[in-house]
């Protein structure tokens, strides 16, 4: 929410409509712009669904259906006779935080860039006292 005060300022100083939105609305709105970036950012990431229902083709596949892929085949596998208990546990435990990170590591890449703009939006809203 921009201030009334501001945009009246503005007009006073001699700005129209468009400067307002590009000098004033914009920059004070890039915080809340980047929140929802980054929030459809990472429900695009994770969103594996999709892509499962309407593509055929392996090689079209997202990362996040092929990491769908491997811990349903790891689960599979823990069924098979050969292996124990333990050994079939852990290396069910071990595929599942593997995919973990991998689908996690692009989001957390990202969010360094971002995080000045969640600062920034902290800041704006703060009273002084």
């Amino acid at each position: 929410n921009v201030p009334d005060e501001l945009v009246e300022a503005a007009y006073m100083d001699g700005a129209n409509d468009l400067q307002i939105l590009v000098r004033l609305v914009f920059p004070l709105s890039l915080p809340v712009l980047a929140v929802v970036a980054l929030y459809y950012a990472v429900g695009h990431w994770n969103d594996f669904f999709t892509a499962l229902l309407y593509l055929r083709d392996r090689e079209l596949m997202p990362l996040q259906v092929i990491l769908r892929q491997i811990l349903m085949a790891s689960q599979i596998s823990e069924m098979q006779p050969g292996l124990g208990a333990v050994e079939r546990s852990m290396t069910q435990y071990t595929i599942k935080h593997a995919t973990i990170i991998v689908s996690t590591v692009p989001i957390l890449l990202l969010y360094p860039f971002l995080q000045r703009y969640f600062v920034k939006g902290v800041m704006i809203g703060a009273l002084k006292g």
